[in-house]
């Protein structure tokens, strides 16, 4: 759930199966998300991108009950076509090979456009920055390609030669044989290398990204382009069937699939596009093994772990610390909270992944795997409970390990930072419907009983006349409905409203 101003309203994604298409952005199917009110008020839902958080990147929105004219459907698609990408797969296909085909010297990169140059293109960029380019330089083109750096949209960390060496080894061991590389050109780039080089056993990958890019580089059955949040292939049926046919065991060949999201993303669209993927490796297999699930890992920060659980309670989160190349903080080797959060979270048994031993990590021959080295074994817990690789301490009031710079309250009777706010009067504790302590919303016994039909809120009764928002409320509510960023839940700063968002608050406590 991803919460606007927390004195007002949450925002929560939807990602029931439903009947009802969802209208498209040039992101492919928008996600469908409801506007809660604190209380319990009746929700309103919306559709709104599902790459983006920012609707600076992306504009869509319209809400679920409203009836879109033939000429808004009209202008939308005119939109999406208007925002499609100077090339298809198939066009870039068909550009690598006359490229490949190139002198040495012949082959050129336009850094401005990020684009590989044929010949008869050079005017056209005469006056860009372009280099020259290497066998080796195009078996990388995530070193080539600059990054994308938008955190509200589509931000692209890439894992440093350490983490991806760990990945692919520890895979190799296991014995994965075809590794689906959700989000992951590093891993997908180094398995092709090996298989060049042949020094290690051949291993078959195929990558879905978002970033089309990387189509100048892969053949299609090499790269499909693909967005994570709503399991959306532009390409259609074409890159489905490269998919499916991926995941076709052949002569033993085990499948894993590999998925490192934007740290940004929500869980729920992600986990739901992943059980997608795993269902249809599930289809594929024989009868004997088609109650398995497919094997996976989920690269994302470790303060994930209970909602990533809540999807796949079978998940375990290991102690291992990925890191990036061009992150400012998520570096291995620091230490306390400057470490990177960023863990593996798998299906695959964690006694099978041996964590290495000269970057820190030891055997735990009780928990029966390997764990960072300051994570203590707790005999009161018994388990090594440390999540963010400082050392934790087990509170006897608590029964349980928490990490070292908590203490314990008597006031609330719990673990905190020294300098908390104490006491429950502030309201931002327990549920987020009904104001109860005991519970979170999720679990709330009356969060659906203020639902009604079509989602939309009934207007109150006031001395026997009906009471509605004035069109400057209305109008300021829709607008803070709009901008509400599709964050994971996070505190609310305390800034001050706006004015627009006052006279709203204000309005609908007089309509009550």
């Amino acid at each position: 759930m991803a919460e606007g101003n927390e004195d007002s309203f949450a925002i929560e994604v939807i990602v029931a199966d439903s009947e009802k298409a969802a209208p498209c952005c040039p992101h492919g199917p928008t996600l469908l998300f409801e506007k809660t009110s604190k209380g319990g008020e009746a929700g309103r839902r919306f559709y709104a991108c599902s790459a983006c958080r920012d609707r600076k990147d992306c504009n869509f929105f319209q809400w679920e009950d409203d009836k879109v004219s033939e000429v808004r459907l009209l202008a939308r698609e005119a939109e999406n076509r208007s925002k499609r990408p100077q090339f298809t797969h198939k066009e870039y296909c068909s550009r690598l090979k006359k490229f490949s085909a190139l002198r040495v010297d012949e082959k050129r990169f336009c850094l401005d456009c990020q684009l590989l140059l044929l010949p008869t293109e050079s005017l056209a960029h005469y006056t860009h920055k372009t280099v020259g380019l290497t066998a080796n330089q195009l078996l990388r083109p995530s070193a080539l390609l600059k990054p994308l750096d938008n955190k509200k949209s589509n931000a692209q960390y890439l894992f440093t030669d350490r983490s991806t060496h760990f990945l692919l080894d520890t895979l190799e061991a296991l014995g994965y044989r075809r590794v689906l590389c959700v989000g992951t050109p590093r891993l997908h780039e180094l398995i092709k290398v090996r298989n060049l080089e042949k020094t290690h056993e051949p291993m078959k990958s195929l990558l879905l990204d978002i970033d089309l890019r990387y189509a100048q580089f892969y053949s299609r059955e090499e790269f499909c382009h693909y967005n994570m949040f709503n399991h959306h292939f532009f390409d259609g049926e074409a890159s489905s069937a490269v998919l499916q046919s991926f995941l076709t065991e052949s002569e033993g060949e085990k499948v894993v699939m590999v998925a490192d999201p934007p740290f940004g993303g929500l869980v729920k669209p992600l986990a739901k596009s992943f059980s997608l993927i795993s269902q249809t490796w599930k289809k594929l297999q024989s009868s004997e093994s088609s109650q398995a699930d497919l094997s996976m890992m989920w690269i994302f920060p470790y303060f994930f772990e209970p909602r990533i659980l809540e999807c796949f309670p079978s998940f375990t989160m290991l102690d291992y610390q990925v890191d990036y190349d061009n992150h400012p903080l998520y570096k291995h080797g620091k230490t306390g909270r400057k470490q990177s959060p960023v863990r593996l979270f798998t299906n695959i048994s964690a006694s099978q992944v041996v964590l290495p031993k000269e970057e820190g990590y030891r055997f735990c021959a009780v928990c029966q795997r390997s764990v960072w080295s300051l994570n203590r074994h707790c005999a009161k817990c018994n388990v090594c409970p440390s999540k963010d690789g400082r050392e934790w301490k087990h509170c006897s009031a608590c029964e349980k390990c928490v990490k070292p710079s908590w203490r314990h309250c008597e006031v609330c009777g719990r673990c905190a930072l020294p300098d908390h706010p104490c006491g429950d009067g502030e309201g931002k504790e327990g549920c987020f419907n009904c104001g109860s302590l005991k519970h979170k919303r999720k679990a709330c016994p009356v969060k659906d009983t203020h639902r009604v039909s079509g989602n939309r809120p009934n207007n109150k009764k006031k001395g026997g006349k009906n009471v509605s928002f004035k069109p400057k409320a209305k109008k300021a509510a829709k607008k803070a409905a709009k901008n509400v960023s599709q964050r994971p839940a996070s505190k609310a700063k305390g800034k001050r409203k706006s004015g627009a968002a006052r006279r709203a608050k204000k309005m609908a406590a007089m309509s009550v």
